[in-house]
């Protein structure tokens, strides 16, 4: 559609993005077949996060994750740094547990404490498929015995993290080493720092990516933009949009919204299913998230 058309009685211009404004006539609003959300290296591409969320609240804990499991999300990231989080996960976990990777986290400024998180992870998930140092505490001293504990089997892979642009470079210099296999790091439209070096970066060194903070912790959710937008593309609510735009870049392997709703996980699941966003829709995105 080369421009609005004109109107009698004073009606205005058509100002919305162009891309709002292509309409193909005559299509079928039909509702789309089931997909299977897409798999990258972690698995399936949207997960869960458990910072803020269920804390030590076990029965809320077993909706949410049960929720998540059932939409398709394998991928549960938690830390002893989320109060009870570690705890609530690991016992709605007993009867699922093959079904999921645990992603959790040593938070420890000594090695004896690292040590201790580490033996309570193993009580409440048996083994962690991704052991994350959190927020590069101490992870020169940690990373030697983690390593011999991937070694001997109780951990499949190894992670660095940190959600602060001012600590990009000591995260690279840690990505640098080759010795981790994932990083976790913020991404969405308001924090995008992480484009400039480290998802580069770990693009170069074959380093999985999971990102933290995709709905910018709700402070993205707070204006959503009109329905035509959502239809425009291809969803049915914001949150599914911004976790659209992350995994749109093929750089990153998993998502990992938090929430306390059953409801919402499901709908954040939904986000996992192709197609991606092209560049004009992630800046449709990065417009109404401005």
């Amino acid at each position: 559609m080369r421009g609005a058309a004109a109107f009698p009685h004073g009606a205005r211009r058509d100002r919305r993005p162009a891309l709002l404004r292509r309409r193909v006539r005559g299509r079928a609003c039909r509702p789309r077949p089931p997909r299977l959300m897409e798999q990258r290296r972690l698995g399936p591409v949207v997960g869960l996060g458990t910072w803020n969320t269920f804390g030590g609240d076990v029965e809320t804990a077993r909706e949410v994750v049960g929720a998540a499991l059932d939409a398709g999300c394998r991928v549960f990231d938690s830390s002893p740094m989320y109060g009870g989080a570690e705890r609530s996960l690991g016992a709605v976990l007993e009867l699922r547990r093959a079904e999921l990777e645990v992603a959790t986290k040593i938070w420890a400024r000594s090695v004896e404490e690292g040590r201790e998180q580490y033996a309570r992870q193993l009580e409440w998930f048996g083994r962690v498929e991704i052991e994350q140092i959190h927020n590069l505490q101490s992870w020169e001293a940690h990373l030697p015995w983690l390593e011999r504990e991937r070694d001997e089997g109780r951990i499949d892979r190894l992670g660095v993290t940190h959600y602060a642009a001012s600590m990009f470079g000591e995260l690279a210099r840690a990505l640098r080493t080759g010795r981790f296999d994932v990083v976790q790091l913020p991404l969405n439209p308001q924090e995008r720092e992480s484009e400039r070096e480290l998802l580069p970066l770990a693009a170069e060194l074959g380093v999985a990516v999971i990102v933290m903070r995709p709905l910018g912790e709700g402070s993205l959710l707070r204006r959503p933009p009109p329905a035509e937008v959502l239809e425009e593309l291809g969803v049915e609510t914001w949150p599914q949009a911004l976790l659209k735009w992350a995994l749109s870049d093929q750089r990153v392997d998993a998502a990992i919204p938090a929430t306390t709703s059953p409801e919402h996980a499901r709908a954040n699941a939904a986000a996992g299913e192709s197609p991606w966003f092209d560049a004009e829709q992630r800046r449709l995105v990065e417009r109404f998230a401005a």
